[in-house]
């Protein structure tokens, strides 16, 4: 059995959502890059490449890429010879609440969302996905998600006689419902399978 402090999950989790929000990954940079030298159509062009400016801007300035630094998503694997001292759900909520206040982070949580919506002041509370899994490390992934694509999400339950082309077609339709709406770059998630709650989960992890 390996002892874990909640203290270290709540700097892992710290450092982790103000990296998150300050770089883009590798890959998604060279697609982007990729795809704005591809791109024929000069305004599309123009916005990619001031994204890819952007993305370079705030790793020299050390700021957000974007301004909507989103609401916290942790996804855990939590192994099954791991103890952790500490309560795991309060470490990872103190670490979103000093990433957002000591990294200068958006705060836009709100503690009623429908009435006083008053703001938390720290971005939390984080949602949290958790897993058991075999042996004695704790995986810590985090998702900082800005709702101007959230608002453009769907899901669609299929009846089992639905084929692999009505669920394509359901996709390309909700892509071109949103249209420009979500924040560019668009990075699509799907989710099949599982149930309703859990789909989305799915094309998050995506």
């Amino acid at each position: 059995m390996r002892t874990v402090s909640a203290k270290l999950i709540a700097d892992a989790v710290r450092d982790l959502f103000i990296k998150a929000n300050h770089e883009l990954p590798g890959d998604a940079f060279a697609l982007l890059k990729n795809s704005s030298e591809k791109e024929n159509d000069p305004l599309a062009r123009s916005v990619l490449c001031r994204i890819c400016e952007n993305v370079k801007t705030a790793g020299i300035m050390d700021i957000p890429i974007c301004q909507d630094t989103g609401m916290a998503v942790v996804f855990a694997e939590i192994g099954q010879d791991v103890h952790i001292d500490g309560s795991f759900e309060d470490a990872v909520n103190e670490g979103v609440a000093r990433a957002y206040t000591e990294g200068g982070l958006r705060l836009s949580v709100v503690e009623d969302p429908l009435y006083e919506r008053k703001n938390t002041g720290n971005n939390t509370p984080a949602v949290i996905h958790t897993r058991l899994v075999g042996g004695d490390k704790i995986t810590l992934r985090v998702a900082p998600k800005g709702f101007g694509s959230e608002n453009m999400s769907a899901v669609k339950m299929f009846t089992p006689s639905a084929t692999e082309q009505d669920i394509i077609d359901f996709v390309v339709d909700t892509v071109k419902a949103a249209d420009a709406s979500p924040c560019p770059p668009i990075m699509l998630g799907i989710g099949i399978g599982a149930t309703f709650d859990y789909a989305p989960v799915l094309a998050k992890m995506a």
